[in-house]
């Protein structure tokens, strides 16, 4: 077996050494590259290679030919140990390309090298159609310079990372996958496959994207606006002022937690706070309000039999609606729902209104 090829020794020759001639490719193909490197993440890969695989042959007409691509093509090895057989990336004119994520896509060490973000830039200015990322994948587009003035999102430990080192990036961080122009970035894991049914159904219309969500057996399909639904009780910052702010929130949920109650206990003015606490967070201050609220709600939802009127005002929602309409948009289902999913008396996939 060859030895493991790692892109930190890369040469930046491939910007010059191979041509942008057309791939030859059935007609109306159109071609994917999944770029990696070495510590991939083989699920950020997987997921949307599958969905992509399966859309072509559900739509009787090779709708899409699938490219594993890196700097120096052969066996590239992902962070669970598994190796895969790679092409070396090549500069003819791919329809898509994503960029995967991992570990050392959000290093702030040599990665990622120029060849890499040379290639990219460049792509993205010669006519190439689609460019995204899965998860950490973002630090590889924002390296290259491509994400500036646009929206994107990442995995929700490393979005804060992402607004610290990339500030002209308009970082989501609760966001699902994110879609500005040509360029898409998605939060990782299985988001990836839901960016990637997104990306099917604008090429080959809703019946097919449905299609190969129910071949795949996942959701047909969690919108982009969704949040990701994270550990957020686990936020915190390297700001003093923003981390006693955080401490404040989740033990006074029950308060109003208005951006000027906020600020004063950060002692700043509320412009000046809020810019702090999204640079540190990647956050608003009243969409993490909100997320941690669902997620002590989503807890006793699941685990107590209080009624959900009562969970709402106990956590600091208004009203009930309010906690409803928050509870679609971060978890997907409202409350009820929730609580029945967790005691097995309803199945997630069901169709009924709760």
């Amino acid at each position: 077996m060859t030895s493991t090829n790692s892109m930190s020794s890369a040469s930046p020759a491939i910007a010059k050494s191979t041509s942008f001639d057309a791939i030859s490719s059935n007609a109306g193909s159109r071609n994917i590259a999944f770029f990696v490197y070495s510590g991939f993440q083989m699920q950020d890969l997987a997921g949307p290679l599958a969905v992509f695989d399966e859309a072509s042959r559900l739509s009787n007409k090779q709708s899409y030919r699938c490219h594993i691509v890196s700097i120096d093509g052969g066996l590239i090895r992902g962070s669970s140990g598994l190796e895969v057989s790679t092409k070396k990336i090549q500069r003819y004119r791919y329809d898509t390309l994503l960029v995967m994520g991992g570990a050392l896509s959000a290093s702030t060490s040599n990665f990622p090298p120029q060849a890499v973000t040379d290639f990219i830039r460049d792509a993205s200015s010669t006519g190439i159609r689609r460019i995204g990322s899965v998860c950490t994948g973002a630090f590889v587009l924002a390296a290259a310079g491509i994400l500036d003035g646009r929206k994107a999102t990442t995995h929700w430990k490393y979005a804060a990372q992402l607004q610290r080192q990339f500030p002209k990036v308009k970082v989501t961080g609760d966001r699902i996958f994110t879609e500005d122009g040509q360029i898409w970035t998605s939060a990782g894991i299985t988001t990836g496959i839901d960016m990637a049914l997104a990306m099917v159904e604008a090429d080959e219309g809703a019946s097919v994207s449905q299609s190969t969500a129910q071949m795949l057996i996942v959701s047909h399909r969690r919108l982009g606006n969704q949040s990701q639904f994270s550990n957020v009780a686990d936020v915190h910052s390297d700001s003093k002022r923003i981390q006693d702010v955080l401490t404040y929130i989740r033990e006074h949920l029950d308060n109003t937690l208005s951006t000027v109650e906020l600020a004063a206990v950060a002692h700043l003015s509320p412009r000046h706070f809020g810019r702090a606490f999204r640079a540190e967070t990647s956050d608003t201050p009243a969409k993490l309000v909100e997320r941690l609220r669902v997620e002590e709600a989503r807890r006793q939802v699941e685990q107590s039999s209080k009624p959900i009127d009562a969970i709402a005002y106990a956590v600091g929602f208004a009203h009930p609606e309010r906690m409803r309409r928050a509870f679609l948009r971060v978890v997907g289902f409202p409350p009820l729902r929730v609580r029945q999913m967790a005691s097995g008396t309803i199945a997630a996939g069901s169709s009924r209104r709760l």
